[in-house]
C-alpha cells in the first residue's frame, strides 16, 4: 500500500464531511493510505499573490516541509486547499526571494525547496492508480447516468503552478466519469466561476452565476453535476434555483466502488 500526506483542510472537518469520509474510504479500498500531519493548519483558503507578503504561505509550507520529511508525496482533495498548497510549492520553487524570508521565517532543520510532490485526488487516480486499473475495481458501474462535471475556477488554474491538465478544455474529470461507468456531459460552463466568492458581497450576481453554471448543465441533458469544491458545491445548490443535483466526485466514487454507507445497509 503506498502512502501519501494527506492535508484535509479545515472545511472538510466542518462543511464538506462527504468530501473526505468518501476520500478516505476509496483510498483504502484502491490501496492508498492517508496520513494526516500531526499538526496541519488551516491553508488560508486563497492564495495571496503579493510578493512582500509570506505570513499567510507559512501554513502551507510547514505542510509541504512535513511530507518531505515522511519522504511522501502530499495529497489534497478540496480544489481551495489545493490551489493554495500548490501555488505555494510552486513560488517557493521558482522564487529565491520567497524561499528565503520562508526559510528565514520558519528556521526548519533543514530549508524547504519545494522538494514535495503534489498530487491532488483526481490527479492520484489519473497517475497512481490509473484510470482503466480503478474502471476495473468498479462494482457498481454508474450507467446510463449523464454526469457533468463542474471545474470552477480554482482547480485548473493557474495552470502554470497548477499543471493538472488544460485549462480550456480539460478531460480529467471526464475520464474518471468514464471509468466509474457514467457518461460525461460536456456544456459550456464547466470551467467558468460560479460566483462563490462574491456571496456576501453580491448575492444577486453569485446567484446568476451559479444559475448559468446549472442551466448549462441541464441544457445538456445532465443528470447531476460533480465537483471537487466544497464552496462551489454550497454556492451552485443554494445559490441557484435549479434542482439538479450537486455531489462531490469522492461521493459518486464511493457509490461505483461500493462504499457508500446506504449501499451496505
Amino acid at each position: 500500500m503506498e502512502t501519501f500526506t494527506y492535508y484535509p483542510g479545515c472545511t472538510l472537518r466542518t462543511k464538506a464531511k462527504d468530501l473526505d469520509t468518501y476520500a478516505r474510504k476509496s483510498a483504502e479500498f484502491l490501496g492508498i493510505a492517508l496520513e494526516e500531519p500531526a499538526d496541519w493548519q488551516c491553508c488560508g483558503g486563497a492564495y495571496t499573490t503579493a510578493k512582500d507578503e509570506i505570513a499567510t504561505k507559512l501554513s502551507a509550507v510547514r505542510t509541504l516541509n512535513s511530507a518531505k520529511e515522511n519522504n511522501r508525496p502530499l495529497i489534497t482533495v478540496c480544489s481551495a486547499c489545493h490551489n493554495v498548497i500548490k501555488q505555494t510549492n510552486y513560488d517557493i520553487s521558482n522564487d529565491e526571494e520567497m524561499a528565503a524570508k520562508v526559510n528565514n521565517y520558519l528556521k526548519l532543520d533543514e530549508p524547504y525547496n519545494g522538494e514535495t510532490t503534489v498530487y491532488h485526488y483526481l490527479e492520484m487516480l489519473r497517475d497512481v492508480v490509473g484510470f482503466d486499473d480503478l474502471a476495473q475495481k468498479v462494482v457498481n458501474p454508474l450507467k446510463g447516468k449523464k454526469i457533468a462535471a463542474y471545474y470552477g475556477c480554482l482547480l485548473l488554474r493557474p495552470s502554470k503552478a497548477l499543471a493538472m491538465d488544460d485549462p480550456e478544455n480539460p478531460s480529467i474529470m471526464e475520464d474518471f466519469i468514464k471509468a466509474i461507468g457514467g457518461t460525461p456531459v460536456i456544456y459550456a460552463q464547466r470551467n467558468e466561476c460560479c460566483g462563490g466568492y462574491i456571496t456576501l458581497e453580491d448575492k444577486a450576481q453569485a446567484a446568476k452565476r451559479s444559475g448559468a453554471v446549472m442551466n448549462s448543465a441541464q441544457d445538456q441533458g445532465a443528470d447531476m453535476i460533480i465537483t471537487a469544491c466544497p464552496l462551489c458545491l454550497y454556492n451552485l445548490k443554494k445559490n441557484s434555483d435549479s434542482e439538479l443535483p450537486v455531489y462531490y466526485f469522492t461521493e459518486v466514487l464511493a457509490e461505483a466502488l461500493g462504499l457508500k454507507e446506504d449501499q451496505n445497509g
